[in-house]
């Protein structure tokens, strides 16, 4: 199972892990997930302060 990754350094998407760690998110399952990645950490973030509240 191919995993994919968001290089947030280069905006890039990434067939498994071929950079730094500190460099990436995901995994992700579909490239389309990774290529949407800075989205979902957005939204996922939103969600964690609302629960902070």
């Amino acid at each position: 199972m191919t995993e994919w990754w968001y290089n947030h350094k280069t905006s890039e998407v990434e067939e498994g892990p071929q950079s730094l760690g500190s460099d990436r998110d995901g995994p992700y399952a579909t490239r389309e997930d990774a290529e949407h990645a800075p989205e979902i950490a957005k939204q996922r973030a939103a969600e964690w302060n609302k629960e902070d509240d």
